[in-house]
């Protein structure tokens, strides 16, 4: 059995109106994604505290799936005509085969290996070294799974420089690996905190998985102090907007990590949290810059 899958670049104005109507024409199951992720600007929508936010992203990208045999060209046009779109936004449409899914996916995601010592495993994987620190991480709905360089870069930084004993916060915590990791790597306490209600759940069960005490929260639930080492993997706009906040949260002579910054972004990044801390060299991988700076 194959399916029809139609993608269409939707801005804000009418991106989830158009998302519900292909749905009641049909549409098996529908999908918005950020159209400029991965860019400068790309969009935070998820309600950071002192960010602006909105429902959709500015550029979006809906995809929906239809069965093989589906007019997927006239249901968008109907679609469209129903919602006063005048002119036909840009759009494909492809054919997507029938698979094993689960294997599928589960084939894209090998043991990453981050540090000589330092290996992220997915559960349907044996470890490559059980000598090694293993953390055991499946993809899921929320961010960090390793295989990106933002967390990639965040996790060397905390295995090269972690002494033991620290408390740390991972502001944005995700699927909750960096607070994981702390933890496994000697840490002597650790909290997340995410805006996303599913990323805390993820990042609690990742937590039992694997058998370490890290705490998370949503951000009206957590009662914040200040920390040994303060780690924030998010977005630059984010970053910006809580740089007083993510200051404030780390002691003097403590430690901040910042990382879901593009590589041109990390000079102006530096500048906002130089205010509060002396700045190291910024390290950059595959484009994506981390920084890290000692609070004065």
């Amino acid at each position: 059995m194959s399916w029809l899958n139609l993608s269409i670049q939707a801005d804000a104005s009418y991106a989830e109106a158009l998302s519900e109507a292909l749905l009641e024409q049909g549409a098996l199951s529908v999908d918005m994604l950020d159209a400029d992720a991965d860019t400068p600007d790309e969009q935070a929508i998820f309600g950071e505290p002192g960010e602006p936010t909105s429902a959709v992203w500015q550029h979006n990208l809906v995809n929906a799936l239809f069965e093989s045999d589906s007019p997927v060209a006239d249901i968008l046009q109907a679609c469209c005509t129903n919602l006063g779109i005048l002119q036909m936004p840009p759009h494909k449409i492809t054919s997507l085969e029938e698979s094993d899914w689960v294997r599928q996916t589960q084939a894209q995601f090998d043991p990453i290996r981050i540090s000589q010592r330092l290996w992220i495993v997915p559960t349907w994987h044996t470890a490559v070294d059980a000598t090694a620190i293993n953390i055991a991480l499946d993809p899921g709905l929320a961010f960090g799974t390793g295989s990106h360089p933002t967390t990639r870069l965040c996790l060397r930084w905390l295995d090269a420089n972690l002494q033991g004993g620290e408390s740390v916060l991972d502001y944005g915590c995700g699927s909750g690996i960096l607070a994981i990791a702390a933890m496994k790597l000697g840490a002597g306490s650790a909290i997340g905190v995410d805006v996303d209600a599913q990323a805390v759940q993820a990042s609690i069960d990742n937590t039992k998985l694997n058998q370490v005490g890290a705490k998370f929260y949503l951000p009206e639930q957590a009662t914040l102090t200040q920390y040994n080492i303060v780690v924030a993997n998010i977005l630059t706009n984010p970053l910006r907007a809580l740089a007083p906040l993510l200051a404030s949260t780390t002691q003097v002579g403590g430690r901040i990590v910042l990382s879901g910054v593009l590589g041109e972004q990390a000079e102006e990044v530096a500048k906002i949290y130089g205010q509060w801390f002396a700045m190291s060299p910024t390290v950059v991988e595959d484009g994506w810059a981390c920084l890290s700076g000692t609070k004065k």
